[in-house]
């Protein structure tokens, strides 16, 4: 099992599909990353040589924010709205959709479950 920016990687997957396991390297940055470093869409990461694994990691250090330093960078700019007290970040504060959604009736990922209203009774059939 290969270990690029800290994260074990699964050895029986296509390198391209497996590089996505790295919290920010999708679809299109993989690809780009394997044309740069010349490997073949098809070559699964067992097949890869060490020096293929090396220059993979060096691409990735030097082109991609990934990881710990891309997740302490999303926090920090949450927090920055949140501070800033603008509408996407009194949404966030509030654990309330930020891009426009409507929460009438979803939302139920970002608000969680449902809570009951006292003195709210359901609609009967009749």
């Amino acid at each position: 099992m290969a270990r690029i920016a800290g994260v074990n990687i699964p050895a029986q997957k296509r390198v391209e599909i497996a590089l996505r396991y790295i919290y920010g390297i999708g679809p299109q940055n993989a690809k780009v990353i394997c044309k740069a470093v010349g490997i073949p869409a098809e070559r699964r990461v067992n097949q890869l040589t060490d020096d293929e694994i090396f220059r993979i990691r060096e691409v990735i250090d030097q082109d991609y924010k990934v990881e710990g330093d891309l997740r302490r960078e999303v926090s920090i700019n949450i927090k920055r709205l949140m501070d800033l007290g603008c509408y996407r970040g009194l949404r966030h504060r509030k654990s309330l959709p930020v891009r426009g959604q409507r929460t009438h009736t979803n939302a139920r990922t970002r608000k969680g479950p449902a809570k009951p209203i006292a003195g709210k009774k359901k609609a009967t059939k009749k």
